[in-house]
């Protein structure tokens, strides 16, 4: 954040002033953005003390103002409900009567509300946290490490692409006195954790503590829901319209407003499953919770709850095949049907709602749709060798290959000597570790050395050939039903560099997913840039293995728990669905060289990889006899 000079309150100072006294003369809640303003100026004032107290003032007038604005609509509601039937006069009654109620309730609390609007900015800030980043400097000066690191982790929370934040957190991890229960998030929301805490210990096979916990978080999911809806009750945006030049009849103005008012409430189910500082919401999230249950509930022997907890779960998913079989076990065991739960004690779970959650966790092409995956298509080229599929590497969507090419293509493809250190990593030669040295190059870039006479082009168009040999066994065993696009090629060999590679405990690539950005403490993968979204396949041919470590491993979400190990070998290949249902990474190369052509593949023709069409070009130019004029321009991406 740029602290060159504290943000414009965007209030004039009459009504600055006005409000203040106001809220002293009927000692109600002081404004969050006089406060957010008051401590702003303290902090470019170096005035830290003040900086804290005005500014955590600020913190908890805005989250009484929120909880008082649920309270009173909620009262209000309750107290003016609308009837089944009803005439014209009778609809402008209650809302009219729910207009002063609402106004009486929140005045008692926080003063008049025509006299003082909170800005846009401020309203932004807040949402954005940026409230901790003051407050983490500011304990920082007062020495006061702890509080420092409760604030810097709970603005890092949402804000995650924040690097000096993250610096530091690293800082303070290493300060005497800090300890780990210092880094919390103090604007968790209750339902979300309670429901990571309850995944932890089901992990861990604590199914009872597990149990108790996404019980709870149940029960704090729908009072969010309760909440995030009442909020929704307030003034509403008219996009592309200017609210003071609206000329529409009065009952278009009201059907807008509540059109809206559905609008936002319909929202709610997707912003209760989103992390902060995320734009996509946690896959699957309030069914997952139902998931969960029966199957915890069923380790502990309590089928009649498992069986519960599984029809409810069929709510959200009618039919679907994993489910639908436990509830038949459960049936034949107990020999008795049940009924779904309840699904909400504080509100009425529409069927509007019902289609929002499906909608947000319904089978798409990198998701976890078990039952309608389909691999085992032919393996194309005579020799290439099946040696594991997805069960034997305890995934989904995996396969282990030999055979690919020959000791020979490998031994050529590695004596090609185009690649470049830091090739593919914007020029960093040590992206991943600083112990080993990278190096890379594209098809496009080989086939230009070949035209320039730097390497035969008979190398040059193996690497070519070889790649599209690669896309078209993982295009048949994977059994797709269109084309799949080469995203992005790279040949790349990592060298361990001698003398730093004692006492090693990193990884050579960190753990990570090739389409979506890996959360492990969430047990989500968000796709969402700057990961590369539209990856749908990946696949890594070796082209040796006479080098120590740098084996392939494939993880659970949570980036620690390896479910599969794969030794590199010249013409071994790993091929893999690009999602969050594959984490993998690479061990470190402690001695020696270890070469791979690493491949991503998309099955949206938009996103083709560019060189690839112009590699296309130059070998059609080249089978065809042609005189190779034209200029290259490379422009290797990076590799995630």
């Amino acid at each position: 954040m740029d602290h060159g000079k504290p943000p414009a309150a965007g209030l004039s100072s009459v009504v600055v002033l006005s409000a203040v006294l106001l809220a002293c003369a009927a000692a109600v809640l002081q404004p969050h953005d006089l406060l957010y303003d008051h401590a702003v100026r303290a902090f470019y004032n170096s005035d830290y003390e003040e900086t804290v107290r005005a500014m955590e003032g600020a913190l908890r007038s805005h989250s009484q103002l929120r909880s008082t604005k649920v309270r009173c609509r909620l009262r209000c509601q309750d107290q003016h409900p609308f009837d089944g039937t009803f005439s014209d006069l009778r609809f402008f009654d209650v809302v009219l009567r729910r207009s002063a109620c609402l106004d009486k309730c929140m005045e008692d609390k926080v003063g008049a509300q025509s006299l003082h609007k909170v800005s846009e900015d401020v309203v932004q800030d807040f949402t954005r946290r940026i409230p901790y980043n003051f407050l983490q400097l500011a304990y920082q000066k007062l020495k006061q490490p702890e509080k420092a690191a409760a604030a810097a982790h709970t603005y890092f929370q949402a804000n995650p692409e924040h690097v000096e934040m993250g610096q530091n957190l690293e800082q303070y991890k290493d300060l005497e006195g800090v300890r780990e229960q210092h880094f919390v998030d103090r604007e968790v929301r209750p339902h979300q954790r309670s429901f990571m805490d309850a995944v932890r210990l089901y992990d861990k096979e604590d199914y009872e503590g597990a149990i108790s916990l996404f019980e709870e978080a149940l029960v704090e999911y729908f009072k969010a829901d309760v909440a995030c809806r009442a909020l929704c009750q307030g003034p509403q945006k008219f996009e592309d319209h200017d609210h003071l030049s609206y000329r529409y009849s009065l009952l278009e103005v009201v059907s807008d407003h509540f059109t809206q008012v559905l609008h936002c409430e319909h929202e709610c189910v997707r912003d209760l499953a989103t992390r902060p500082g995320r734009l996509s919401p946690m896959e699957n999230y309030l069914p997952l919770h139902y998931d969960y249950l029966q199957f915890a509930y069923f380790k502990v022997d309590r089928l009649e709850e498992a069986l519960q907890s599984a029809l409810t779960y069929l709510l959200f998913h009618d039919g679907e095949e994993f489910m639908t079989e436990n509830v038949d076990f459960y049936r034949e065991v107990l020999g008795q049907d049940g009924e779904p739960r309840e699904v909400s004690p504080y509100s009425t779970l529409t069927v509007q709602t019902l289609e929002v959650a499906r909608t947000s966790s319904s089978c798409c092409a990198d998701c976890k749709c078990f039952g309608m995956i389909r691999v085992g298509g032919p393996l194309v080229f005579e020799g290439v060798q099946l040696v594991q599929n997805s069960g034997d590497l305890n995934g989904t969507q995996r396969v282990l290959l030999d055979h690919i090419i020959s000791e020979q293509d490998c031994a050529e493809l590695r004596s090609l000597t185009v690649t470049m250190a830091g090739d593919g990593y914007k020029g960093r030669t040590s992206p991943h570790t600083p112990n080993e040295k990278f190096e890379g190059a594209t098809v496009l870039k080989t086939l230009q050395y070949g035209y320039e006479g730097r390497v035969p082009m008979k190398s040059a168009r193996l690497f070519y050939n070889v790649s599209e040999r690669a896309r078209r066994i993982i295009e048949s065993y994977f059994m797709l039903n269109s084309t799949l696009h080469f995203s992005y090629t790279h040949l790349v060999c990592r060298t361990a560099i001698t003398g730093q590679q004692d006492h090693r405990n990193d990884l050579s690539h960190p753990i990570h997913a090739d389409n979506c950005l890996l959360d492990p403490d969430a047990h989500e993968c968000w796709k969402e840039p700057p990961a590369y979204t539209y990856r749908d396949y990946s696949a890594l041919l070796y082209l040796n293995g006479d080098f120590d470590g740098g084996e392939f491993i494939f993880t659970e979400i949570d980036a620690k728990t390896v479910t599969a190990s794969v030794k590199p070998k010249c013409g071994r290949m790993v091929g893999f669905s690009s999602g969050g249902e594959n984490p993998h990474g690479v061990k470190a190369v402690t001695s020696g060289q270890r070469c791979a052509v690493a491949l991503w593949f998309t099955l949206d023709p938009l996103f083709r990889e560019l060189e690839r069409l112009q590699a296309d070009e130059v070998i059609q130019a080249l089978d065809t006899q042609s005189v190779l004029s034209q200029s290259f321009s490379i422009n290797p991406r990076d590799e995630l």
